[in-house]
């Protein structure tokens, strides 16, 4: 039988927290408000690095037509780089493409490509390098997932998220590689990952599995080819809202505020933020920055891993009469 004291002191932590297991492993943590915190870190989305910085560079981005890779392209095209964009969809990267072009007056080329067959991959590079050379930067940012009970996934479900994320990522990267080492010419790639690519997540199982062999791969191959001139790093990004990622990650739009509730910076990610984390990693001033994974979530991952964070929700008056309880047990 436990001690009255403790006794005391654990009905008040069941007040604090009546759906917690108390003391138990990987508790989710609340947090306060969303809107207090988050007027303290407010998305600043203008360029970082000074124009010209990318200037008689080629970039070459996977996936960059929408989403995250649109919005580093933007970015890398600002900087003066010449970009080439590639997806399987050569429409939607055709809109993008003329888009950001009249942003930033740089020219911008669209190129189809699945990421998943070598032989396409191949025939886009072809093409890029016949365009505008071979690239100074490499950004993996070709995803796919979706939620699912593992149970329900079929071995289809599993390849297809796979292939896209690990074999994709693997496919643009040896060959563009293999083309650069045969040129003796270095260059920056940069995968873009998630959070869960460290600790897993249920749900997402063939997403969390794929992505954490991205960043084997990465952490691999800044090890070994840095003697041929070139750098890999990794962004890991927490949430952050975009049309295609929400669309299947969170359909209904019922997860948006929990999300929020326990990142401490209190919103969102946005996607200007991650592609000037993304044009740093990727420039000169990065040059001795490799093998890194570089997590970018408002401390969401912190938040959720540590056991004891859910306390932010006890007062004042909470916190004195536990401490008072704590300092009257003797002997432990």
């Amino acid at each position: 039988m436990l001690p009255r004291s403790l006794t005391c002191r654990q009905k008040v932590l069941q007040t604090c927290f009546p759906h917690a297991r108390l003391f138990g492993h990987g508790t989710s943590a609340l947090c306060q408000n969303s809107t207090d915190q988050a007027r303290f870190f407010p998305p600043t989305e203008k360029v970082m690095l000074l124009p010209g910085t990318y200037k008689n560079k080629v970039a070459f981005i996977t996936g960059g037509g929408t989403g995250l890779g649109k919005g580093m392209t933007a970015t890398l095209s600002a900087l003066g780089a010449e970009c080439v964009i590639a997806s399987r969809k050569l429409d939607v990267l055709k809109q993008a493409a003329e888009e950001i072009s009249n942003q930033t007056g740089n020219k911008v080329y669209a190129v189809q490509c699945d990421v998943r067959d070598a032989a396409s991959v191949k025939a886009a590079v072809d093409s890029a390098v016949d365009h505008v050379g071979l690239p100074d930067v490499v950004i993996n940012n070709a995803a796919g997932n979706f939620i699912s009970p593992s149970e329900n996934l079929s071995a289809n479900a599993w390849r297809t998220i796979t292939d896209i994320v690990l074999n994709g990522t693997a496919n643009i990267t040896l060959d563009i590689g293999k083309r650069l080492i045969k040129a003796e010419k270095g260059a920056a790639f940069l995968a873009i990952t998630t959070i869960y690519a460290e600790s897993g997540s249920g749900f997402v199982a063939p997403s969390a599995s794929a992505k954490a062999g991205v960043e084997a791969l990465c952490k691999s191959l800044a090890a070994e080819w840095g003697r041929y001139g070139m750098r890999f790093n990794v962004i890991q990004p927490g949430p952050i809202k975009t049309k295609g990622a929400f669309s299947r990650l969170d359909p209904t739009g019922k997860f948006e505020k929990s999300m929020m509730e326990r990142i401490p910076v209190g919103r969102l990610g946005t996607p200007g933020e991650i592609a000037n984390l993304a044009a740093y990693l990727c420039s000169d001033y990065a040059s001795w920055v490799s093998g890194a994974i570089i997590r970018m979530d408002g401390g969401e991952y912190v938040s959720m891993a540590g056991e004891f964070n859910g306390l932010k929700v006890v007062t004042k008056e909470e916190w004195a009469m536990m401490e008072a309880m704590i300092r009257s047990t003797k002997g432990s």
